[in-house]
């Protein structure tokens, strides 16, 4: 019996942050500067649109390592 009760947890902490990462992704869009940063790659040729965050890729690398440091030391 205790498989399912492990089981659960995981699939209510998976479910969690799922819920929060889409809520970090719909807010994203309303945070200005947020995919305009400059190093970001964009490309329109015609009717052919290409874009790369690189830049802010490597921002939200920086700031999620420098917080999940901070939360796993305590």
């Amino acid at each position: 019996m205790d498989g399912f009760g492990s089981l659960g947890k995981m699939l209510m902490l998976l479910g969690a942050a799922l819920v929060i990462f889409g809520a970090a992704l719909a807010l994203a869009g309303k945070v200005p500067g947020i995919g305009r940063l400059p190093g970001d790659i964009l490309i329109r040729r015609g009717n052919f649109t290409f874009y790369f965050p690189l830049a802010t890729s490597i921002v939200l690398s920086v700031v999620l390592t420098l917080l999940l440091a901070l939360i796993s030391r305590r």
